[in-house]
């Protein structure tokens, strides 16, 4: 009777079982996702045929981020799911003690954004110029840096003439596009009457006065303007970050109660 009734007490709990299975079943999925687009982006930009390719870019390379997220949701998932499944406290404590280590480095880097907001603001200028340089050598750059000046209708780092780091943009005499002292059509104000985008609205328009330009591209550079966003969606950001960080948190006490479970039972087992 003193053996069913202390094996009894130290029972898996099913709820946290299943209920961590199923939402590491999710992350899994979203994993695979994340590799399977950046495996085709870079399947389409020939980077898999050839590899050497990867180095030859010049800026950043938006397809790195879908993979990098990728493969730690899909690590994390396996490594939950599979440990909840299999009542595996080997995975369960990897997964919680990576969700763990992931926790710190965002805690981390909030912090340190905080403290050393001037020199993110210079990294961040630097990292914009550099990928301004890169703008023509990669179309998902391409396309992340005109849905950012779109999105925050800004251009450049901190002004339209950045784009003079651009070979093909720059205005010295030497310099044949057709692009020359211009800037990409994402700089350019929106007609709310155009129904079709003109690609070609930034041409020559680095060459005309500064009150011309205020009327045809955006003027603010895209530093100032995302620490106006950050600003003006100040809690909205912060809440996110609150709820990633609460549902991480809420992970791991699941992990570790499961694994108290699973090796309460296994002592229990050598008793009975």
């Amino acid at each position: 009777m003193m053996s069913g009734k202390h094996f009894k007490a130290h029972e898996v709990s099913c709820c946290i079982k299943y209920f961590i299975f199923g939402f590491n079943i999710i992350f899994w999925f979203l994993g695979v996702a994340f590799l399977a687009v950046g495996l085709w982006a870079w399947s389409e930009k020939g980077v898999l045929s050839n590899i050497s390719s990867i180095t030859d870019l010049g800026g950043f390379d938006p397809v790195w981020l879908f993979l990098v997220v990728g493969g730690v949701m899909f690590i994390l998932g396996f490594a939950g799911c599979i440990g909840a499944l299999r009542e595996n406290s080997f995975l369960l404590k990897f997964f919680s003690v990576f969700l763990g280590i992931i926790f710190f480095l965002e805690l981390t880097a909030g912090v340190l954004a905080f403290v050393f907001k001037d020199w993110i603001k210079d990294q961040l200028n630097l990292f914009i110029n550099n990928n301004i340089r890169a703008y023509r050598d990669d179309i998902d750059l391409q396309n992340l840096i005109d849905f950012t000046q779109e999105y925050w209708e800004c251009c450049g780092a901190f002004g339209a003439d950045d784009w003079d780091l651009n070979i093909y943009f720059n205005c010295t005499d030497s310099n044949p596009s057709r692009e020359k002292c211009g800037v990409p059509f994402s700089c350019c104000t929106k007609d709310p009457a155009e129904d079709v985008i003109n690609t070609q609205c930034g041409y020559d328009i680095r060459a005309k006065t500064d009150s011309e330009q205020r009327t045809f591209i955006y003027i603010k550079g895209c530093v100032p303007q995302f620490e106006k966003w950050l600003q003006d969606n100040l809690t909205v950001v912060a809440g996110i970050f609150i709820g990633i960080a609460l549902l991480q948190i809420f992970g791991i006490c699941l992990a570790q109660n499961l694994v108290s479970d699973i090796e309460a039972v296994r002592e229990s087992c050598l008793f009975t």
